[in-house]
């Protein structure tokens, strides 16, 4: 059985949110889509406590949130099982230019990728397609 992937949005902007989750529903081609939101880290860490039964997820990472930023997240997120993050791809969605950002982006081993912000929608749809594929 084909499990379809869940994303989980860590955003805390509320137009970046309501636009990702349409974009995520216009190039995956179905009104279905499950995209959960959570407003930083720790929310987001609260819901992945909640939701440990999962096949495949795919988190979008923003940095710069309050209460729990993305690179917080990260550093909490390192602490959770390995069997449990097996399922799990996270994408850092991002608008930042500073380059030592982009440097501990790209050297986080849980990083799969990093898209920036506004996200392209040809882009996202080649990233979904590589995953299920």
């Amino acid at each position: 059985m084909e499990h379809k992937p869940v994303f989980l949005l860590i955003e805390d902007n509320l137009i970046d949110q309501l636009v990702i989750t349409q974009l995520l529903k216009k190039v995956l081609d179905v009104t279905e889509t499950e995209v959960n939101v959570a407003n930083n880290g720790l929310e987001a860490l609260q819901w992945l406590s909640a939701h440990q039964d999962l096949h495949q997820l795919i988190i979008l990472l923003d940095i710069q949130m309050p209460v729990m930023n993305g690179f917080e997240f990260l550093n909490a997120y390192d602490k959770l099982g390995l069997e449990f993050k097996k399922a799990i791809q996270i994408y850092v969605l991002s608008s930042t230019l500073d380059q030592d950002d982009i440097k501990k982006i790209n050297e986080n081993n849980y990083v799969t990728g990093f898209l920036n912000k506004p996200l392209p929608a040809e882009e996202l749809k080649k990233t979904i397609h590589r995953l299920n594929t």
